[in-house]
């Protein structure tokens, strides 16, 4: 029997274990308390993986169970691990490519695009089923530099070679899984058996891997095909291709090299490009006298609207703006969410019968007074401010609402162009390591936040669950509904907002319940070498977020 001690988990629960016990250890005697399978611990707001061992009495011990978004990002990572490794059985030569989130999933692809065929996909599945049930231990080595280099040379990795040649750090964690060793940005769990549920569909020219469904990860998350987005996705692959651009190793080289002048220009060219098509196909069909544009939280609506405007002045057509915050009910009248809070991004928070009576009435050519919303005194007012639409001019409208059929249901299908405005990261850490679209909408969020509001980015952290919960809510079930989709995404901004981004992180504090997400994505950051942010272009979209905007 060896020495005892004490372990206090947060919950106010005590227990006595052997000194060296593990934490996974620690989890099996408490799992019966957790909703969700536990994945990993946090200690002192630090995350600890379950291999980890105790070696003294504890306090605080915290354990993220799968219903967690942090618990949720350690199986999934987990679960990718899982698939290359099964792959590896499966075909020795051939490799996974792990690009995109989309449909609930990862879109991943195979290096020789004649290994994707519907056999070796159903038995890779298979393969990880197997895996599973094997219950095969994923161990983890602290290497360093040099030796992890090697690792990836042996193992045909040159994207995460090129990656840590630019890392300033000595180690480098590698995981160990059936003899295939990898890097992974992020924690994993310990064992196979832990990675019971997933699924590959075969999808466009790779397939999916399916994970559980985050709202019930009971279940794997419904597959719910995306078309125009995937399409969108490609689009953004090919955008990188023409930059030479796919992995952050790539894009620091360019900027190692000198050549970010050149990148920017192209990357700024591709945007101007796509919004000059957008308005191309707006001039083309004749009756459009309605342009709606929605998108998620600093995916750029602002910037790309006034973009927008410009394009369609140079075909003829004459732009106006109108908000559809001026439309809002009264504030008594307004609905209230679980916690009996005011819910402003409710589409009944909007006034739809008048918005649709007005909007009607501007079509058919007659003049409309429009209200506006005193957000003061929380009520609509009118001030003689009228409207009336030449046959040379449209309607633009920027709001969450403007996908969803329901907000203009009164107006013909012929005299709307619905734009999904979004911030679709096409650039991966490496083949395996994707980079989370809505870290890159939470930087640009957090800089504007605190550049325009002065608000701390502790607090911009605080409510990003709920923003994101809104997007779930009102514009993400809405996106396929959209005429065209934009990428707002510039291939080179992480490494020109770094230098931005990085104080706002440090001062989240270590007491924050935000600062392991704060360390997180200081971390995430690490890996880009800075770029000069004064080289942004005034016109640039990114302009809207850390200022300086010639359309300001």
């Amino acid at each position: 029997m060896g020495e005892c001690i004490k372990v206090q988990l947060k919950n106010g629960q005590v227990l006595e274990v052997d000194k060296g016990t593990t934490l996974q250890e620690i989890a099996l005697k408490v799992q019966k308390d957790y909703t969700y399978p536990i994945m990993i611990a946090k200690i002192d707001n630090h995350f600890k993986e379950l291999r980890s061992r105790v070696e003294s009495d504890l306090k605080d011990l915290e354990f993220i169970h799968l219903g967690q978004k942090d618990g949720m990002r350690v199986y999934q990572r987990s679960v990718t691990f899982l698939l290359i490794a099964a792959a590896k059985r499966i075909m020795k030569t051939c490799h996974i490519l792990v690009n995109h989130h989309i449909a609930g999933g990862l879109f991943c692809e195979f290096s020789d695009a004649s290994c994707c065929t519907e056999d070796n996909i159903d038995a890779i599945e298979k393969m990880m089923q197997v895996m599973v049930k094997e219950a095969l231990v994923i161990d983890k080595k602290v290497v360093s530099v040099d030796e992890a280099l090697e690792i990836f040379e042996q193992e045909d990795m040159p994207d995460k070679k090129k990656l840590f040649k630019y890392r300033r750090t000595s180690t480098v964690n590698v995981y160990i899984l059936d003899g295939i060793k990898n890097y992974f940005y992020g924690y994993m769990v310990t064992n196979t058996n832990q990675l019971p549920l997933f699924q590959l569909i075969p999808y466009a020219h790779g397939f999916i891997l399916q994970f559980p469904d985050e709202n019930n990860p009971d279940v794997i998350a419904p597959f719910v095909p995306q078309p125009k987005l995937s399409h969108i996705f490609r689009e953004s692959e090919r955008w990188a291709r023409i930059l030479g651009v796919d992995t952050v190793g790539a894009l620091n080289d360019i900027i190692a090299e000198g050549q970010s002048d050149e990148l920017i220009k192209v990357s700024e060219a591709l945007h101007e490009k796509k919004i000059a098509y957008i308005a191309d196909q707006i001039t083309q069909r004749k009756n459009v006298k309605l342009i709606m544009i929605a998108g998620p939280s600093s995916s750029g609506k602002t910037t790309t609207a006034k973009r927008l405007c410009i394009q369609l002045k140079v075909n003829g057509i004459k732009p106006r703006v109108i908000s559809i915050d001026d439309y809002f009910v009264n504030r008594n009248e307004t609905p209230r969410d679980e916690q009996g809070e005011f819910d402003f991004e409710a589409l009944e928070a909007i006034d739809i019968e008048l918005f649709n009576k007005h909007m009607k009435a501007l079509i058919e050519g007659e003049t409309v007074e429009i209200p506006s919303f005193n957000f003061v005194l929380g009520q609509r007012e009118y001030h003689g401010k009228t409207i009336h639409l030449a046959d040379d001019e449209v309607l633009i409208i920027e709001g969450i609402h403007g996908l969803n059929e329901k907000l203009s249901y009164a107006i013909p299908k012929e005299n709307k162009f619905k734009i999904y405005v979004s911030c679709l990261t096409q650039l991966n850490i490496d083949e395996h390591n994707r980079i989370p679209t809505t870290d890159t909408r939470l930087i640009r969020r957090m800089i504007r936040d605190n550049q325009y509001r002065g608000t701390e980015p502790e607090k911009t952290l605080a409510l990003w669950s709920s923003v994101r919960r809104g997007e779930n809510k009102n514009i993400f079930p809405f996106q396929e509904e959209a005429d065209v989709m934009l990428n707002t995404v510039l291939i080179y901004e992480l490494a020109a907002l770094k230098s931005l981004a990085e104080p706002l992180l440090f001062r989240v504090p270590r007491t924050s319940p935000y600062y392991s997400e704060a360390k997180r994505m200081l971390k995430f950051l690490e890996y880009f070498l800075p770029m000069d942010n004064s080289k942004i272009p005034s016109n640039s979209l990114l302009r809207e977020f850390v200022g300086g905007s010639s359309f300001e």
